[in-house]
């Protein structure tokens, strides 16, 4: 019952149907986040795509300019050099048969995963288990490389990968609500380029349809689309 007051508390002020210019709606989110946490910033985005055909697919990975504001545990599955070359990036795990082991057994212990190429027949063995977490290396967004160092800076420097799902719509956290204004509007326009970018041949009409914007625990704000790009 304490979170249904608190929720209706933190929606008072706001317009359920009003579209709001994007500064504005991360104010009243950032206002609104009043958890003893430092609460997530995420943002949804309604594209003008089907996803269950193959050819409206949108997914690919962007670095904020300013970090997720979270740490994550990168996991890496090479040999020889390039595991050294992992470890000396970050890499919080790093292996090889010894690791698809570990993963085949439940024991996952990474945010993001990396392979580089020749390890994919090796990790093709774990689609089922890394499939729908959503951690399967994928050379679409720079997850199986061979260029080791680069993808694990960039996971831990604040790369965020984003997906589209059954029903059009793409989330992502960006940011924490103990960042400035500026820096989540920065982020969030980081986003959105990267999203339109991905844009892809197969998708009619407008676009980007609808966007909102809330914190963990507060709730929605709508978003004036245009205000999001440029």
């Amino acid at each position: 019952m304490a979170i249904g007051k608190r929720l209706n508390k933190a929606r008072e002020g706001i317009d359920r149907e009003k579209l709001y210019p994007l500064a504005d709606a991360i104010k009243m989110v950032k206002e609104r986040a009043k958890a003893k946490f430092d609460e997530t910033i995420e943002v949804a985005i309604n594209l003008g795509v089907d996803p269950r055909h193959a050819d409206q697919m949108v997914r690919g990975v962007v670095t904020l300019p300013n970090g997720t504001g979270r740490t994550l545990r990168v996991g890496v599955f090479a040999r020889g050099a390039k595991a050294d070359e992992a470890k000396a990036a970050g890499a919080d795990v790093v292996g090889a048969e010894d690791l698809v082991e570990k993963v085949q057994n439940g024991n996952i212990d990474f945010d993001r995963c990396i392979a580089t190429p020749d390890m994919m027949p090796l990790v093709g063995r774990l689609g089922k288990v890394l499939g729908p977490r959503g951690l399967m290396p994928n050379p679409k967004i720079g997850t199986v490389t061979m260029d080791v160092t680069g993808a694990v800076k960039g996971a831990k420097g604040g790369s965020v990968e984003f997906r589209v799902e059954k029903a059009g719509i793409l989330q992502a956290g960006v940011g924490k609500a103990s960042f400035s204004e500026e820096k989540l509007v920065e982020n969030i326009k980081a986003l959105a380029d990267a999203v339109s970018k991905a844009k892809p041949a197969g998708s009619k009409g407008t676009y980007i349809q609808r966007v909102a914007v809330s914190s963990t625990m507060g709730p929605g704000v709508k978003v004036e689309p245009g205000t999001i790009l440029g």
